[in-house]
C-alpha cells in the first residue's frame, strides 16, 4: 500500500519515459480500457458506490485511497456558474468565481457557421478548465417545439439538422480543454411546465427523425463524454434512466462509452435507476422526496439504497462495475489528464468571441427603407426607449444565469460607438422588472420607477417625435414566464403592454427600428407598421457593443432565423392540434403525471407550416443583410441518384450589393411521392460564405441516401425509397432560389 500511495503522489512529476513503473491505472501511455479496468479492480464496494453519486451540490468524491481526484461539474452552458457552498445552493461569495457571459445558444445557432460552434465551445471550455471544473452542463439540444417554452435560449432551434451541425463542433470546442460536455437534456425535454411530470408520447419515427439527431450528432459525431438525462418521462418512466433512451439508443444502438448524470433531483427510486443507465446521480434531496438535512449523500437513491441491495443479492454488481467504468473514464479523460491545457477565465480572447458569435448571430429581419444601418451624416438626434435597452441580463433565467465582471447594455454601447457625433436622448417607455438578483448573484441595478404608464408612455413619444431616428429595446428579460428555466410564457404576446407602445412609437415617428431581445420568438401584430426590426437574442458581456456594431454598420448582420417566428400560436402544431400542455393522468406508481400527446409528429415548426400552407410572421432560415446577394440556377451532376452514390448540386451566389457581406446558402430535400407522410421539404445542408461587393462563389452541395431517408418504424430503420426528389436551393425556408429534380434509382 505505501508504493501505491507513493506511485500516486509521484505521477504528476514523472516524466513519461518512468511511467511504466506505475501502476497502469496511473500510466497514460497505456490504452484507456486498460487504465479503466485495472482501477476497477483495485476499488472497495464501497469506493466503487462513492463515486457514482454526490458528495456536495456539484462534485462527486472520486477515489482518494487510488489518488482519483473528485470530479467537479458546473452549469454552463453559455458561461461557468459562480460557485455555491458545499452542501447548499446558497453563494460561496468567492471574489475571483465572475466568468464571461457568452451568448444564448439561440444565438449560436442563428449564426448557421460551424466555425462559431468550436469558437464558443473552445471558449467556454477554456473557462471552465481554469476553474478546474471537470464538467461543464450543457449544450442543450432539445428541440424548439414550442414558442412558450422557458429553456428555448439554452437550445438550438427547431431543425434537427441544423442542430445536429452546430452542437457537433461546440462539444469538440469544450473537449479539447480537457473538459467534458453534460449534453442534455436526453430526451424530449420540450417544455418546463409540470417538467418533473411531463410525458411525452411520440411515436418512434418522430423521435428518430425530429428529436434524437441532434443528440446522436453529439454523441458519435462529437464523442461526448458525458449526457444528462431530463426531468420529464417517456413511455411512463423518467428520462434520466429511462431504458428505451439510455440502454437501448444510447449505449446500445450508438455505441456511446460515456457516463449518464441526472438532472439534478431527476431520480426518483433505486430500482428503476439501476436497471434504466443511470451512472450518476447529483442533486436528490436527502430522502429523494423532499428538501432536509444536509449532508445526506450516502442516503441518495444510488448510494446506501443500492449498496445494500448488492449486499442482499437485489441487484447484481455487473450492473455497477459498468456504471462505475464510465464513470472512470469521465475521470481519466478530464480531471486526471495530465496534458490538457491550463484554460483562461475573462480573456481579451474570450470577450472577442463573444462580441463575433453575437455579430454572427443577430438577425435583421426587416429593414424597409433602409434604416439601418444608422447614417451619421443624416442622424442627428436618436432617441433610444424601453427598459431593455438598460437592463443587464446575465443574471437570470434559472441555472444558466451567470455572475460577470463587466455587462454592456444597449444604451452603454451605443453612447461609447456615437460618443459625439449625434445626440442620444433615452426614455423608459415601460417598466418590467426592475429587480436584478438570481441565487444570490446581484446585478446591482436599481431599476425601480414609480412613474405610470400613462407618464412613461407620454415621456417616450414626446422623445420619439423629436429625434431623427427612434430605437426601442424591448422582448423579454430572463423572468418567470419570460425565458426562464421552471417556467414556460403564458403567451407569445410581448410583456408589459410592449405591443400598444410600439404601435405609439410607430404612429409618433415612422423611423422606427424594434430590437426585440429574446430567445425565442414573439408576436408581432405590427410588424408592417416598423420598417426595421432585429432579432438581437441575449447577447452576454458584450450586448451593448455587438448591438452598437451591427446598428452602425461596423458588422453586417447575417444570422437567420433557426426557428420559425410564428405570427400566433395557431401557427404551431404542438398548440393547433392541443397537445400542450397535455392532460393530467396517472403513473404506474400512482404518481401525477401529464401526458402530452406529440399529436403534430414530424411536422414541426417549418415542416408544419409549410404541410398547412401557413404564413408565419418570419419564416425558418429568414435573416436579411446591409448588402444584397443574387442567386444562379442551380445545377446537378446528374439527373439520377444511385441508392450506394451521391449527387452533387451547385449554385454560384453573387453579391449585388456595395458591402462586404455573409450569406447562408440552404438545401433542402423533398419527396415527392413516399409511402408515409412527409414534409414538404426538410433541411439537409447548408454553407455560410463571405462575399466583397461584386465577387461571386460557387457552392457545392453532396447529396447521399441518409439525406433522402425517412425513418421506418416496422424495420426500425432509416429508409430512402426509390422515386422522385427534388433538391431546393433557398435563402429561407420560403425564399426558394431554384430546384433541381432527380430520381433515386
Amino acid at each position: 500500500m505505501k508504493k501505491l500511495a507513493l506511485a500516486v503522489a509521484l505521477a504528476v512529476a514523472l516524466p513519461l519515459t518512468a511511467q511504466q513503473e506505475l501502476p497502469v491505472y496511473l500510466n497514460e501511455q497505456k490504452p484507456l480500457e486498460e487504465r479503466v479496468e485495472d482501477a476497477l479492480k483495485r476499488m472497495t464496494l464501497r469506493e466503487k458506490i462513492n463515486i457514482i453519486h454526490a458528495q456536495s451540490k456539484f462534485s462527486a468524491p472520486g477515489v482518494p485511497r487510488l489518488g482519483i481526484p473528485e470530479l467537479w461539474c458546473t452549469d454552463g452552458p453559455m458561461g461557468v456558474r459562480p460557485e455555491v457552498m458545499w452542501d447548499e445552493w446558497e453563494q460561496a461569495k468567492w471574489t475571483n468565481d465572475s466568468c464571461t457571459a457568452f451568448p444564448s445558444l439561440t444565438c449560436l445557432a442563428a449564426t448557421w457557421n460551424p466555425e462559431m460552434g468550436q469558437l464558443y465551445g473552445k471558449s467556454i471550455g477554456a473557462e471552465a478548465r481554469f476553474r478546474n471544473k471537470s464538467v461543464l452542463l450543457g449544450p442543450g439540444v432539445n428541440i424548439y417545439r414550442t414558442p412558450l417554452c422557458g429553456r428555448n435560449f439554452e437550445y438550438m432551434g427547431e431543425d434537427p439538422y441544423l442542430a445536429s451541425r452546430m452542437v457537433v463542433p461546440y462539444v469538440q470546442g469544450v473537449q479539447s480543454n480537457g473538459v467534458s460536455v453534460c449534453v442534455k437534456h436526453f430526451a424530449l425535454n420540450n417544455n418546463e411546465i409540470n417538467r418533473h411530470t411531463s410525458n411525452p408520447i411520440v411515436d418512434d419515427r418522430t423521435l428518430y427523425e425530429i428529436y434524437l439527431p441532434a443528440f446522436k450528432a453529439a454523441a458519435v459525431e462529437g464523442k461526448a463524454w458525458s449526457f444528462m438525462g431530463g426531468y420529464n418521462l417517456f413511455r411512463g418512466e423518467h428520462a434520466s434512466y429511462n431504458p428505451i433512451l439510455m440502454n437501448q439508443i444510447l449505449k446500445g444502438e450508438w455505441k456511446w462509452d460515456g457516463a449518464v448524470i441526472s438532472d439534478w433531483g431527476a431520480v426518483h427510486d433505486t430500482k428503476t435507476a439501476v436497471s434504466g443507465g443511470l451512472d450518476m446521480e447529483f442533486g436528490s434531496w436527502t430522502d429523494g422526496l423532499s428538501e432536509g438535512a444536509s449532508n445526506a449523500y450516502d442516503n441518495y437513491w444510488l448510494a446506501t439504497p443500492y449498496l445494500k441491495g448488492i449486499q442482499d443479492g437485489t441487484y447484481s454488481e455487473d450492473e455497477l462495475n459498468d456504471k462505475v467504468r464510465r464513470v472512470l473514464r469521465l475521470t481519466f479523460r478530464t480531471a486526471m489528464d495530465r496534458n490538457r491545457p491550463w484554460g483562461a477565465m475573462v480573456s481579451d480572447a474570450h470577450k472577442q468571441a463573444c462580441k463575433t458569435i453575437g455579430e454572427e448571430g443577430v438577425v435583421l429581419l426587416r429593414n424597409e427603407g433602409s434604416l439601418l444601418p444608422i447614417d451619421l451624416n443624416k442622424v442627428k438626434k436618436i432617441a433610444v426607449i424601453g427598459e431593455n435597452a438598460i437592463k443587464m441580463m446575465t443574471v437570470g433565467g434559472g441555472s444558466s444565469s451567470l455572475k460577470v465582471k463587466y455587462e454592456v447594455t444597449p444604451l452603454q454601447g451605443l453612447k461609447a460607438r456615437i460618443g459625439n457625433q449625434a445626440e442620444i436622448v433615452y426614455a423608459r417607455g415601460y417598466v418590467g422588472d426592475p429587480t436584478g438578483e438570481y441565487n444570490g448573484v446581484k446585478t446591482g441595478q436599481d431599476l425601480n420607477d414609480p412613474r405610470s404608464a400613462e407618464e412613461l408612455t407620454a415621456e417616450a413619444v414626446e422623445v420619439a417625435k423629436h429625434a431623427d431616428i427612434v430605437l426601442f429595446f424591448g422582448g423579454l428579460n430572463k423572468s418567470d414566464h419570460q425565458d426562464c428555466e421552471g417556467t414556460d410564457r403564458l403567451t407569445m404576446d410581448l410583456p408589459y403592454n410592449q405591443n400598444a407602445l410600439i404601435e405609439t412609437l410607430a404612429a409618433a415617428n415612422p423611423n422606427l427600428v424594434v430590437i426585440n431581445i429574446s430567445g425565442t420568438g414573439v408576436a408581432m401584430p405590427w410588424v408592417n407598421k416598423v420598417p426595421s426590426i432585429l432579432q438581437a437574442w441575449y447577447l452576454g458581456n458584450e450586448t451593448g457593443n455587438t448591438l452598437a456594431s451591427i446598428l452602425m454598420g461596423d458588422a453586417n448582420p447575417s444570422g437567420k432565423l433557426p426557428y420559425t417566428y410564428y405570427a400566433s400560436l395557431e401557427q404551431c402544431g404542438a398548440h393547433k392540434l392541443g397537445a400542450y400542455p397535455g392532460t393530467k393522468g396517472v403513473g404506474a406508481l400512482g404518481e401525477e403525471v401529464w401526458d402530452m400527446p406529440y399529436n403534430e409528429g414530424v411536422f414541426v415548426g417549418y415542416r408544419f407550416t409549410d404541410k398547412n400552407k401557413l404564413k408565419p410572421t418570419f419564416p425558418f432560415g429568414h435573416g436579411l443583410s446591409y448588402t444584397t446577394f443574387e442567386y444562379g440556377k442551380p445545377t446537378a451532376n446528374s439527373k439520377t441518384m444511385n441508392a450506394d452514390g451521391t449527387l452533387t448540386v451547385k449554385v454560384t451566389v453573387k453579391n449585388t450589393g456595395n458591402r462586404t457581406g455573409k450569406e447562408i446558402v440552404q438545401l433542402y430535400i423533398a419527396d415527392k411521392k413516399a409511402s408515409v407522410a412527409r414534409p414538404v421539404k426538410e433541411l439537409k445542408g447548408f454553407q455560410k460564405i463571405t462575399l466583397a461587393p461584386g465577387e461571386e462563389k460557387e457552392v457545392s452541395f453532396t447529396i447521399c441516401k441518409q439525406a433522402l431517408s425517412f425513418f421506418d418504424e416496422a424495420k426500425h430503420d432509416w429508409v430512402a425509397e426509390p422515386g422522385k426528389f427534388e433538391a431546393i436551393i433557398a435563402a429561407s425556408a420560403t425564399d426558394i432560389k431554384g430546384v433541381v429534380p432527380f430520381t433515386l434509382e
